[in-house]
């Protein structure tokens, strides 16, 4: 029995596409189009991450191409107008690159992710030294875990440990990732917990309660 991927490393994709500071504009934009991605982790020396470019940074250029030049130069502050003329990777980037480490829990990712507003993240080890990528995609591969593998680790790391004792019945049920406990328990107080310990095993999309609590003690949810 496999164990859930609790790591970015589990998930991330190891073969990246990047480009170095000095990499012009137009072999962005192919290496883009090429590698059906959009966006490449600028890289320098031994592979040190400094910075990432989007297609959102290569925008400007299209945006402003019809622009008077000179009411451009009078907007300085305006979004995009430095990268309208920026022809390299290290004027077009941006930096410091958001990045992750391969060490990093999934939901450390995602809270990266969505608390920064960016699709991906280079992979870096201590060194800043890039290791991969990992997708918003490659975050919610673990959803497609089995039912049949989750339903196992529930037994195994739940259902075995909170509800051991004799004449407690716990049946397990999974289907499309949400988890279904029905049963009668001695102890109502261990219900919450069987439900916060479900909710972090990866691949779980929601947890059902249908466990009830012997009469001397009442039910929490």
């Amino acid at each position: 029995m496999p164990r859930s991927a609790h790591i970015v490393s589990d998930v991330m994709t190891h073969t990246v596409v990047a480009v170095g500071r000095e990499a012009p504009f137009k072999e962005i934009v192919r290496t883009l189009e090429q590698w059906r991605v959009s966006a490449l982790p600028v890289l320098e020396g031994e592979g040190r991450v400094i910075g990432v470019v989007s297609e959102a940074d290569l925008l400007p250029k299209e945006e402003f191409r019809d622009s008077d030049p000179a009411r451009v130069a009078q907007l300085p502050d305006l979004p995009g107008v430095a990268k309208a003329g920026a022809v390299t990777a290290d004027e077009l980037m941006t930096t410091p690159a958001i990045t992750v480490h391969a060490s990093a829990t999934l939901a450390e990712a995602a809270r990266i992710m969505t608390h920064k507003r960016v699709k991906r993240l280079p992979v870096v080890d201590e060194e800043g030294r890039l290791e991969g990528i990992v997708s918003r995609a490659d975050l919610l591969k673990v959803f497609l875990r089995p039912d049949d593998d989750i339903e196992e680790e529930v037994r195994r790391e739940v259902v075995a440990h909170l509800f051991p004792a004799a004449g407690e019945t716990v049946r397990v049920s999974v289907n499309e990732g949400v988890v279904t406990l029905t049963g009668r328990v001695k102890e109502a107080v261990l219900i919450p917990a069987a439900a916060r310990l479900i909710r972090a095993i990866e691949g779980v999309v929601d947890f059902d309660n249908q466990l009830t609590a012997a009469p001397h003690t009442a039910q929490r949810r």
